[in-house]
């Protein structure tokens, strides 16, 4: 190929080529080609090699060596070269090359040519690859171009004079002036870029706000906003211009860029929003809502009703259209205007539940994406007067969501459940609905919390045992299902054995019926381990609560004795030895809970409160005195084999009233004593001293509590602590902490990932650090979640654990 070939030829070499290879090959030809001819002193085709040379760099090959060259023509007196010139320096040259700097006096030169043209070349390319040296020199030429007669130059001045206002903001004020009296313009492009300039300024500058905000005080925005506000009316009210018309909306660009600046004017300023009223209720009555134009004119307008201190009339107004974008057949459209009900939701309740029918059809749509928005801005639409209707939606769009949505679906019935409950029943009612649907995509702390309601609900154990019984029965692929059914059998079977129950219609259970039911999910290879554990508990407790088959349940605990799950093999053992050494105590030990109080993040896990316990011991010993002798005195030496096998202790034994049947507790002993066994509840008389807490971070109503506790001389349990006093709710909590390098830091799984407001739950996370170094502790926590469809991100550095040493050492 000749190296003098035209553009056009070398385009048709390069797409002929058939392999990467030979393509590189012909690039390589013309490069030597093109690098020749730059050295020649009187070269006459620059313009064509340089071409040739963007081309190059588009395909994505090496172009560095045509820098100096646009350089050069940049300073030829022809505007051909220039033009090429200035293309190659916006391609080739960014402001971090040295070669940038060599064009500032060619810039300068040319914004002071008589030619519009070339003026205009010299401002696109400030414009675009200007550095911050650049913007200093040159700002005081484009302040002078703004007050320029050409209106197109005006226009490239205004978006040159963005650029420079976003890389130098001390710039700023040196523009206000002359953007203020660019609004006097007819040209639409000028009145673009003015609007564009001043909503740069505003935003980087928050004194120029105020400057250009203050009504009756300063005459910059005296004059401003009624401009704005004219010209807004003119594009309105005008009739049909070929030059600005798009699908029957008159310059729809400029009407969305003045509707921005607007909304920027008038936040959080009564006296700017009360001015801009009454166009924004013009706009949203008179744009055509059927063409996407108009569309996105409404959403603008929208979005600044809802922005500003606008009157309460307009901003149901705003809603209003909001909930016809809903029913518009773009999927689009339904996602922005869900997403911006989400933000106002919690402001403006009564008005976006008028819309309530058409946000629940839209949990129907294909969409992934839209199906989500749906089901969060469904969740914050109900209230105590909706409860029973929305649940009744939510649960029909459970049995068919997809996959993913599955688990924000059942958190979120869950939450709005326990907040706005109509009755205990319906309570339980509801959360066994969900178990039933979904009750593998529940969260941790279901379980616990739903055994603490029905605890509660003395007048429904009756009911509910008999519901669960007949769930078990049904299907037991729902481990979370079977395992409150599990724990109801072994609490309530006598109850469930009477077959007299007045809620539900009375069915006939034999005792066999029962311990096959719970054999069965013992033996089935669907039953986790926690599960089974349940089932093994709640198999012991019916020991007490029948007459005819305690030996089929003694045979049942015994088979698990050589169990291969360790934990399943240790509490069978243990029942066993109540059997066979204990049995007198195995009434006691067996009796049923008493109420479990909740803890500090809102689930009934098991663990009592100190008070709780205090109360518990008191009631323990108090029974103890009733609880007669058993016939033959035991030896000492015996009651001291039961501790030994149990993990030991140095106190004397005392009879538990009640042990609590959660599956297996890991203790850090090989065993623990039995109460801690059977019931989690350690026996502690004396009062417990808190771990020391301190409050590390606490911004827009979200709070983090740090507490430590040591649990060795080198490890450390730190337990953080998040609650939200927020009138909205946070979804998609996450804490990550970083510690030095010489700690070895494992973070357990957060009690829940959400947080409801005005703290009515809080999130737990139990961090455990060892430090076999002494190093200082410290330790840095990222904090991020969603709120109202915005993703916050914080970090906190705490220098001092509480509880520790002035240096921090474990």
């Amino acid at each position: 190929m000749s190296p003098s070939v035209p553009l056009q030829e070398m385009i048709r070499a390069i797409r002929s080529a058939r392999t990467q290879c030979e393509e590189r090959g012909v690039i390589q030809r013309e490069c030597a080609a093109i690098r020749a001819q730059f050295r020649q002193s009187d070269n006459g085709g620059r313009s064509h090699n340089l071409a040739k040379l963007l081309y190059v760099h588009m395909l994505g090959y090496p172009a560095h060596f045509g820098q100096m060259e646009c350089v050069r023509m940049i300073a030829s007196p022809r505007y051909s070269e220039k033009r090429v010139g200035y293309l190659g320096a916006m391609m080739l040259l960014d402001e971090k090359q040295d070669a940038s700097l060599l064009i500032t006096n060619s810039i300068k030169n040319d914004l002071s040519h008589s030619n519009q043209y070339v003026q205009s070349l010299a401002l696109c390319t400030l414009a675009c690859m200007g550095s911050a040296e650049m913007c200093r020199d040159l700002a005081p030429e484009i302040d002078r171009l703004l007050q320029s007669s050409n209106s197109y130059i005006k226009k490239k001045a205004a978006l040159c004079a963005v650029h420079i206002v976003r890389k130098v903001q001390d710039l700023g004020e040196l523009f206000v002036p002359a953007a203020r009296s660019l609004l006097s313009e007819k040209n639409h492009g000028v009145l673009h870029g003015a609007v564009v300039l001043i909503t740069q300024l505003c935003e980087r500058n928050p004194e120029t706000l105020k400057r250009f905000r203050k009504v009756c005080l300063v005459w910059f925005f005296l004059q401003t906003v009624p401009d704005l506000v004219q010209i807004m009316k003119g594009l309105i009210i005008s009739g049909y211009s070929p030059e600005h018309d798009v699908s029957g909306i008159s310059d729809p660009f400029l009407q969305v860029r003045i509707l921005r600046l607007l909304r920027i004017l008038g936040r959080n300023s009564e006296s700017a929003s009360d001015a801009m009223n009454d166009l924004l209720a013009q706009v949203a009555t008179n744009t055509d809502s059927t063409k996407t134009v108009g569309n996105a004119v409404l959403y603008e307008t929208v979005l600044t009703v809802l922005d500003i201190k606008s009157e309460s009339g307009l901003r149901v107004l705003a809603v209003n259209i909001l909930g016809r974008f809903l029913l518009n057949s773009d999927r689009n459209i339904r996602y922005i205007a869900m997403t911006s009900l989400q933000k106002i939701v919690g402001t403006d309740h009564n008005a976006v539940q008028r819309h309530r029918g058409t946000i629940v059809d839209c949990l129907k749509d294909q969409d992934a994406s839209v199906k989500r928005r749906a089901l969060e801005l469904s969740l914050a639409l109900v209230s105590a007067s909706n409860i029973r209707s929305m649940i009744k939606e939510l649960l029909l769009f459970l049995s068919s969501c997809p996959p993913e949505l599955k688990a924000q679906a059942t958190s979120g019935i869950f939450i709005a459940a326990e907040r706005y409950a109509p009755s205990k029943r319906w309570h339980i009612d509801t959360i066994l609905h969900v178990l039933t649907t979904a009750g593998g995509d529940v969260r941790d702390e279901t379980v616990p919390n739903l055994i603490h309601l029905i605890t509660s609900a003395s007048e429904l154990h009756c009911y509910t045992v008999h519901k669960l019984y007949r769930a078990l029965l049904t299907d037991i692929s729902q481990q979370s299902l079977v395992q409150v059914a599990c724990w109801c059998i072994g609490e309530y079977g006598d109850l469930l054995l009477k077959g007299e129950c007045q809620e539900t219609e009375p069915v006939q259970v034999s005792e066999d019926d029962v311990l096959d039911a719970l054999e069965t999910v013992l033996q089935s290879h669907m039953s986790s381990s926690a599960t089974r554990g349940f089932a093994l508990t709640a198999t012991m407790k019916l020991s007490t609560r029948i007459t005819d088959n305690v030996d089929r349940i003694r045979s049942i605990v015994s088979i698990y004795g050589s169990c291969i799950d360790v934990e399943l093999q240790q509490r069978a053992v243990e029942y066993n030895a109540l059997f066979k050494k204990y049995d007198h105590m195995r009434a006691a030990v067996l009796e049923r809970m008493p109420l479990i109080e909740k803890n500090n993040s809102g689930n009934a896990n098991g663990e009592a409160t100190r008070e709780t316990l205090t109360e518990t011991n008191s009631s323990r010993t108090a029974q103890e005195e009733r609880v007669p002798p058993p016939p033959q005195q035991q030896p000492a030496k015996q009651t001291y084999d039961l501790l030994d096998l149990l993990g030991g202790a140095s106190e004397p034994l005392q009879q538990s009233p009640a042990a609590q049947t959660l599956p297996i507790i890991t203790s850090s002993s090989a065993g623990g004593d039995l109460l801690d066994l059977l019931g989690g509840l350690e026996p502690t008389p004396g009062p417990v001293t808190p771990a020391p807490s301190a409050t590390v971070y606490e911004k827009d109503g979200v709070t983090l509590t740090l507490s430590c506790e040591q649990q060795s001389d080198s490890s450390l349990a730190v337990t953080l602590t998040a609650t939200n006093a927020s009138q909205s709710d946070i979804s998609g909590f996450t804490l990550q902490a970083a510690v030095p390098k010489s700690v070895q830091l494992n973070m357990n799984a957060p009690s829940r990932d959400s947080l409801p407001a005005q703290g009515a739950a809080q999130l737990t996370q139990l961090v455990m650090l060892n430090n076999p170094n002494k190093v200082n502790l410290k330790m840095r926590i990222r904090i991020s979640y969603t709120r109202q469809g915005s993703a916050f991100q914080d970090m906190v550095q705490v220098d001092s654990l509480p509880g520790l040493g002035a240096a921090g050492h474990t």
